[in-house]
């Protein structure tokens, strides 16, 4: 059931994807020749969101894990926020501020979950580095679309 509710958070965090998709506004952007395709996103986005999901369940239940989860609920709020700045307002340099910042949660929850349970360190650790290769992609389209 704790799985459940945090899987919820995480819907709720891929909705914004939903309602704030990239359309022509994001299709005439140059980007870096790296970008992947479409359809990679959404992918890796659902694969992510379960791992992110099923690591916040793990520690919800230990002892002392508190900071922890404090991170994870800043985490997918500053997550859930990138979207609608991202693609609806259509601010790359604001969303740059919120993944530099979304980043430095993750890595911090990341690095302190590792005391707590190890396995769920690890189901970080392709969110984390996604949100490098996304941090890259927003850096480069802020920089090549001004």
């Amino acid at each position: 059931m704790l799985f459940l509710t945090f899987l919820i958070a995480c819907g709720a965090a891929a909705a914004t994807g939903y309602f704030f998709q990239p359309g022509t506004w994001y299709d005439e952007l140059q980007k870096p020749d790296v970008t992947p395709p479409r359809w990679v996103f959404p992918v890796a986005w659902s694969v992510l969101y379960v791992l992110i999901a099923w690591a916040a369940s793990r520690l919800a239940v230990i002892p002392g894990s508190g900071t922890v989860m404090a991170l994870w609920s800043a985490q997918i709020a500053l997550n859930t926020l990138w979207t609608p700045v991202f693609f609806g307002a259509h601010r790359t340099d604001i969303a740059l501020g919120i993944i530099i910042l979304l980043w430095l949660i993750v890595a911090l929850m990341t690095f302190l979950s590792v005391w707590l349970d190890a396995w769920a360190a690890m189901m970080f650790l392709p969110y984390l580095a996604w949100l490098t290769i996304a941090a890259g992609l927003n850096h480069a389209i802020w920089q090549d679309n001004r």
